[in-house]
């Protein structure tokens, strides 16, 4: 690997890293936020579909710009949304404005929505160059974010560290790690070349939406991304609410999920080597079921705080395992890639709010059991993961 395949690679670890952080250090504060805003869940969720709204602009326009402009730029314009979502959220918590800290959420989802698909394509053109398994541990690094933001969370909600000042603190850190990062992206990544326009997620050939094999590996992606989306938005309050745990320790169970997820990504390059996709995604869907049930039917707060650790370690290889098949599915990788990724980031962003409105009514607990029932399906739609046999990526489809 040369020297710049090398800095492109560990700027893309910041580049999942950096989300992370973001993602968590709000999600751990919600209760806070809820109390700041007197919302009840159900205009909590309502606050959330400003992330929704954010997510599905984000997402549809993601792979046309990619395919237009390539990664960096969409990466670079994303990740600066994200880093002023959080000073906007800040300034919402301050002065109790609910419109405001929906508007920090949409610009959020706008951001999350659009450069992170586009850091997916990137991250699979790394993967191709130098021919290893790296979505996973890129996944991972997202994950390891969610963990430190959690933690950081946690000590600040235990200290009663104001919400604002809090997320104020992880704006200045995000705006740090994004000009660090930035300069080692290469431009061109994603760029269709002329002959191939029309060929990208915003206008893919008919082939490519009609391949039933990437569907398949989208349905898996959308379920395994429903879990862990669903978590990040809800896990603390669903710990608070459903099972009567205080803030601090509704944020020390959502540490674990981000725990769980990050060791899982880590250490599954070596599961995924020795024992091959299809098995791992299955027995992740396992794990995952297995703990959504126990968390939604065992009123033992212990034993439901625990199995939280199962649906974390069940979330975590889906989405990056699922990415990887899907570049190695067919030609036009772009355009598969940016497919498949935006069906997992409207799971991830758009899905988990709807689920505040179904809480309302029948609470967050049995709000989950739709979560479930999309893990449970990736159990049987695992063997779509195993691309042997296929064209692995074509010919290159871009331009640079």
């Amino acid at each position: 690997m040369d020297l710049a395949t090398r800095r492109r690679r560990q700027s893309l670890f910041l580049f999942f890293f950096l989300p992370g952080i973001a993602l968590s250090s709000w999600v751990t504060r919600t209760p806070d936020i809820r109390d700041r805003l007197e919302a009840s869940t159900g205009q909590m969720g309502l606050v959330l579909f400003g992330l929704s709204v954010g997510s599905m602009i984000g997402i549809l326009c993601s792979g046309r710009l990619v395919s237009r402009y390539g990664t960096r730029p969409v990466m670079g314009v994303g990740t600066v949304l994200i880093v002023v979502s959080m000073a906007v959220v800040s300034v919402g918590s301050l002065v109790s404005s609910a419109p405001l800290v929906m508007a920090g959420l949409c610009a959020f989802g706008l951001g999350m929505g659009s450069g992170e698909v586009a850091v997916n394509v990137d991250g699979a053109d790394v993967e191709r160059i130098t021919d290893t398994t790296t979505l996973p541990t890129l996944h991972g690094c997202f994950s390891l974010g969610t963990v430190i933001g959690a933690c950081a969370g946690i000590a600040a909600t235990a200290v009663r560290l104001p919400v604002h000042v809090h997320l104020a603190a992880v704006t200045l850190i995000a705006a740090a790690i994004f000009w660090y990062a930035f300069r080692s992206i290469p431009a061109g990544t994603g760029i269709l070349a002329p002959d191939q326009a029309g060929t990208g997620a915003g206008h893919p050939r008919p082939r490519v939406w009609k391949d039933r094999k990437l569907l398949l590996i989208g349905a898996i992606v959308l379920a395994m991304a429903l879990a862990e989306g669903s978590a990040n938005d809800w896990l603390p309050l669903l710990m608070v609410d459903g099972h009567g745990l205080d803030a601090a320790f509704g944020s020390l169970v959502y540490t674990g999920f981000a725990a769980a997820m990050t060791i899982g990504r880590f250490g599954g390059t070596f599961f995924l080597d020795r024992f091959g996709r299809t098995a791992v995604v299955r027995a992740s869907a396992v794990s995952g079921a297995l703990g959504l049930i126990l968390v939604i039917f065992s009123d033992n707060a212990v034993l439901a705080g625990a199995a939280v650790l199962f649906w974390g370690l069940g979330a975590s290889l889906g989405f990056p395992v699922a990415l990887s098949a899907a570049g190695e599915s067919g030609p036009e990788q772009t355009a598969r890639v940016s497919l498949v990724a935006t069906i997992g980031y409207v799971a991830f962003l758009v899905g988990p709010p709807g689920l505040g409105f179904l809480g309302d009514h029948w609470g967050l607990r049995s709000a989950m059991l739709v979560v479930l029932a999309f893990v449970a399906s990736a159990v049987f739609l695992a063997p779509a993961v195993d691309t042997r046999g296929r064209v692995s990526a074509g010919p290159r489809t871009y331009a640079g």
